[in-house]
């Protein structure tokens, strides 16, 4: 430890000096003038040293007296070039490019950007990209992207689970603005509670996060970033159905008040009440479901003084019916007539955040967010009862600064968290409270020619966990043109909550046994794992278009881990880890414009995910070792007024999957060792008809595979062999939709 310390005090003073342009783009309008514009191109002429800028419109490009033009570029936009003779701020305000008698020929921003020049393995996902599937919310939004696999979490809800690096969501930091979000009571359902049409974009980073947002990250983070008042449209309307009784709709209303001030009201309803049994066991293949969710931003921008501020409250209410397709709560619940269950969630969110940057020296400035949610879920599994309670508060203040120039920066701050649990397992209380403060500090050197570091360390006291030293570090380094080398490594820890991030254990027979060893938390110790990885990424242009490759490698040992074991179809044990548990994943991708507007991503995966439970060394179940992905695109060319077509199809193919040992069923209810393979088809086309409204159709599950029998027993739900949690595939089969998109 002590030699990190001594590389983060040296390495400022190590590195000569170098200079830097930074500045922010905006659009020039009548109304505004102040809107950042996000993924403005930003680059020198001659050159391959360029960026893009970021969701405010910031950048930070290097400064050679070898170039002097700086172009400034973005699809819609007037094309500029500034003479630049030295470093200095540059506030740069682009034009629409709207006169009758121009042509602008600028590729379009990337649905999926992948970062050359940071330090972090980055990939962002924008608003373009979740619109090639039906994305009705978060946990849908990752289906054409290959950085992120989903699984399907239980045979009964429907819930899709996200995994990255071969660990599941819980190792994941997930963030909405860089705010914790999805943890705690919500881990399971928390990212089917953002609508996907709220999201502006989203951030994927692999490996261990930024010490800037906590300690929790293990495998990685997933930032999403909402719609804006000031550039989202006016009026937004999206409406969806799918042949299976799935109802939607999401209305957005944004308001200017002033040039300082803007606010949104955004209302997303879903309903389905269609009974659906497309395998004939007598079980729902997807759950009656109702959700009413409505959310208020406001936002206050005041650049020229360098104010920004968001308010956002959000109310939730989500009821869900999973079970036998003859229950009927009223009459049958705690009975043997008929197994149901019902899942009742309701939900207040808040949030604040508050930034400056100091006029006079645009490279400093602070921020500061404070959060609170109240997450109340009422739930019962046949005659398991599940109820929890989850208050959360959490704030964070944050310093940036400079040493000495631009290239060589810093974030310092201090974090406060409060949650509290009440649980209520069958007749079991379960309470605690988890406090902690801590303090970061983060240093970064940029060279986006050849060099780019983030070394950060944080010191955290938890009245569970102690007090205890957080390290990460990433680096990135340029060998040759549009290569990309990075590495890192981090060490992660977090407070498992065992049965809400385990809730499909009560839709079972099994018993749930706990081998405690006295640790604070639920009798057992804190989760501590170490991760580390490479990757590498080339870019390339090929018959004149562009493309790129990558592999990455990443290994998460974990030093102590709660283990949740399934071997035993009886039972479910949970204890701490005796032994050795990892996750190795290596991933290579190829991106590429095959022909003009058509654009293929394809990617290989291979995990490998082992753990010592009760009966020994064992790979993970219910996850593939190997996994292949593709998409291709292809968009004709937009007239004047938006008018296009678009098409976009994905393949999943997963190879087998292990199964969790069923041998001590009767003959009849055992399910073997392995999984078979299988292949997912997904495709949409939408029809743009204007810069204001479009429709789309497409489909899920194309050649109609199902995983047989997922739900064992399912004729005698109340006996010893009943178990909905072994699923490794799709319950409902096919599943085509519609909908439309209004925009003003």
């Amino acid at each position: 430890m002590k030699y990190i310390l001594i590389l983060f005090l040296w390495f400022p003073y190590s590195i000569a000096a170098q200079d830097a342009i930074e500045g922010m783009v905006m659009e020039a309008n009548t109304e505004n003038k102040h809107i950042g514009l996000a993924g403005a191109n930003v680059y020198w002429s001659n050159s391959q040293i360029g960026t893009m800028t970021k969701n405010d419109g910031t950048f930070n490009i290097p400064y050679s007296k070898d170039y002097n033009k700086l172009i400034i570029s973005f699809v819609g936009f007037k094309t500029d070039t500034l003479t630049i003779d030295k470093p200095r701020m540059v506030h740069h305000w682009l034009t629409p490019s709207n006169q009758l008698d121009e042509v602008v020929l600028e590729k379009k921003k990337d649905d999926v950007q992948k970062t050359f020049f940071s330090a972090q393995n980055v990939v962002t996902v924008n608003s373009a990209e979740l619109l090639k599937a039906a994305c009705c919310n978060l946990s849908e939004s990752f289906e054409t992207n290959p950085a992120i696999d989903v699984n399907f979490n239980d045979a009964l809800t429907g819930t899709k689970q996200i995994q990255m690096l071969g660990l599941t969501s819980p190792y994941l930091l997930i963030t909405q603005e860089n705010i914790p979000m999805v943890r705690g009571a919500s881990q399971v359902y928390g990212l089917t509670f953002t609508p996907g049409t709220w999201v502006e974009s989203i951030q994927i980073t692999k490996g261990a996060g930024s010490v800037v947002n906590g300690y929790e990250s293990i495998s990685g983070q997933i930032n999403t970033e909402l719609q804006k008042p000031s550039t989202d449209y006016p009026i937004f309307v999206n409406g969806y159905a799918n042949l299976n009784g799935r109802l939607e709709l999401n209305t957005h209303i944004n308001r200017r008040l002033s040039e300082k001030w803007s606010t949104g009201f955004y209302v997303h309803g879903n309903r389905r009440d269609v009974e659906v049994d497309n395998n004939d066991d007598g079980f729902l293949d997807a759950p009656l479901a109702n959700q009413i969710n409505i959310a208020n931003r406001w936002q206050y921008q005041d650049i020229e003084n360098g104010w920004v501020s968001f308010l956002n409250v959000r109310f939730l209410n989500d009821e869900k019916q999973v079970g036998q397709t003859n229950f009927n709560p009223s009459t049958d619940k705690f009975t043997t007539n008929a197994w149901g269950s019902e899942i009742d969630t309701r939900r207040f969110d808040s949030s604040l955040k508050l930034g400056y940057v100091f006029p006079e020296s645009p490279y400093q400035s602070f921020g500061f967010q404070v959060s609170y949610s109240n997450h109340r879920q009422d739930s019962f599994y046949g005659f398991n009862i599940y109820d929890i309670a989850h208050e959360s508060l959490y704030s964070n203040f944050l310093f940036n600064s400079i040493l000495g120039n631009t290239k060589n920066k810093f974030k310092a701050g201090l974090t406060f968290a409060f949650d509290g649990y009440d649980e209520l397992v069958n007749n079991q209380d379960f309470e605690r409270t988890d406090r902690s403060a801590g303090a970061f500090f983060e240093y970064s050197y940029t060279n986006l020619e050849k060099l780019s570091l983030t070394a950060g360390l944080r010191v955290d006291t938890h009245n569970r966990l102690g007090t205890f030293i957080t390290p990460r570090l990433h680096i990135r380094y340029t060998p040759w043109e549009k290569g990309s080398l990075r590495g890192s490594f981090g060490i992660g820890r977090r407070a498992a909550n065992i049965f809400a991030e385990n809730q499909r254990l009560f839709a079972s027979s099994r018993t749930i046994r706990l081998v405690q060893n006295g640790g604070d938390i639920y009798g057992f110790d804190a989760e501590k794992a170490y991760n580390y990885g490479v990757s590498f990424i080339q870019g390339f242009t090929l018959f004149d278009r562009p493309g790129d490759v990558s592999v990455d490698f990443y290994r998460t040992d974990f030093e102590n881990q709660i283990v949740v074991d399934w071997e035993n179809p009886r039972e479910v044990v949970f204890s701490n880890l005796e032994g050795k548990s990892f996750a190795n994943s290596l991933q290579v991708e190829l991106n590429y414009e095959v022909v003009p507007n058509v654009e293929l991503r394809t990617a290989y995966k291979f995990y490998d995910v082992q753990t010592d439970y009760q009966t020994g060394l064992l790979q993970k179940p219910l996850q593939a070792r190997n996994r292949y992905f593709a998409n291709i695109g292809y968009n004709t060319t937009a007239k004047e007024n938006g008018a296009q077509w678009r098409f976009d199809y994905t393949l999943h193919a997963l190879g087998k999957q292990r199964l969790p040992n069923t041998s001590a069923n009767p003959e009849a209810f055992q399910l073997g060792e392995f999984s078979g393979a299988y292949s997912l088809m997904n495709a949409q086309i939408t029809k743009v008809f204007s810069k204001k409204f479009e429709m789309y159709v497409g489909g899920e599950n194309l050649t109609n595979f199902r995983q047989n029998n997922p739900v064992l027993d399912a004729e005698n739900p109340f006996g010893p062999n009943f178990d909905t949690t072994i699923v490794f595939g799709p319950i409902l089969g096919r599943m085509v939709y519609t909908g439309f998109r209004f925009k003003s």
